[in-house]
């Protein structure tokens, strides 16, 4: 049996019992990266989870018709975990993959490429235990996980996060430097979030937050490069901890020599504000799932 998509998210068909559900994400990337990444363990691993208490520990894959695949699922807490597994039906490279799973249901996916984009659809057959809501929910966490994952990658030891602004440029720079703002929209990583210093160029800055025991602790930093509107660079230097600021030792060296740099572009009155992070990958995950709600948080207040 051949799957739909495109239509309605939920259909079913008539020559069985079963339901179809359909998702989709369109990926800023090409066919060629979004395949590799879809495709290879050494990725599938790094993004396919519904939810960050669960990941996937181990990942095989035999890419052709008739080859079998497995991704082995578990909570974090190793309360429980499962094999997801399947053999391929129809693998057509840049294009389509088909595979039917192990309960005996099918899934597809196409990849279409549209400009310097991807739409990646995804259908597969309903089971019987859960709703149709939850397992659209979570089939699109994972989808949504993917398309993170592709385009934020930038190679071994960089993330790369990206968003657009309705503002200029001045406004978007003013607005996330800003003392009161800044506090604001860096909640996500800490609700008690805020900064002593000065951005100029090769100024000490401490990023700081506070804990419910009411010690102070973050980041010692330099701010590498400052040109106003256009660009900002921090490096990290170590920790910050209750006054007292620490630059040797194993936790230290696990920030020291990370850098964060902003980059603002003007695009015909609205900005295109790209963050690359350096050096952090023992926190790829905890960023993945905060960096981009930290975006859209500055985009809301810049837009307010």
């Amino acid at each position: 049996m051949r799957l739909l998509v495109y239509n309605s998210k939920i259909i079913e068909m008539e020559t069985t019992k079963r339901k179809i559900i359909n998702i989709k994400a369109v990926i800023k990337a090409a066919p060629e990266k979004v395949w590799e990444m879809w495709t290879n363990p050494e990725h599938i691993v790094q993004w396919n989870n519904a939810s960050s208490d669960w990941h996937t520990t181990k990942a095989e894959n035999d890419l052709r018709v008739g080859g079998l695949f497995m991704s082995r699922m578990e909570a974090k807490d190793g309360s429980s975990g499962f094999d997801f597994t399947g053999k391929y039906d129809k693998v057509e490279f840049l294009k389509e993959i088909g595979y039917t799973m192990d309960d005996g249901r099918q899934a597809e996916i196409k990849f279409i490429q549209k400009g310097d984009m991807t739409e990646v659809y995804e259908s597969f057959e309903a089971e019987d235990s859960n709703s149709l809501e939850l397992q659209e929910s979570g089939w699109q966490s994972i989808l949504n996980n993917f398309k993170v994952y592709v385009e934020t990658y930038r190679g071994e030891g960089n993330l790369y996060f990206q968003i657009t602004i309705d503002k200029p440029a001045d406004k978007v720079y003013n607005t996330m430097l800003d003392k009161r703002s800044y506090s604001e929209w860096t909640t996500e990583f800490d609700p008690t979030s805020r900064y002593e210093g000065s951005w100029q160029t090769g100024s000490k800055m401490l990023f700081i937050g506070t804990d419910k025991n009411g010690k102070e602790g973050g980041m010692v930093s330099r701010i590498s490069r400052n040109i106003p509107n256009k660009i900002l660079t921090i490096e990290h230097l170590g920790l910050y901890q209750d006054g007292e600021e620490i630059t040797s030792g194993d936790e230290v060296d696990k920030w020291a020599g990370a850098t964060e740099e902003y980059r603002f572009i003007d695009t015909g009155g609205k900005t295109l504000l790209e963050v690359e992070l350096g050096g952090l990958m023992e926190y790829r995950s905890y960023f993945l799932e905060t960096w981009p709600k930290a975006l859209n948080k500055l985009k809301s207040i810049c837009e307010q």
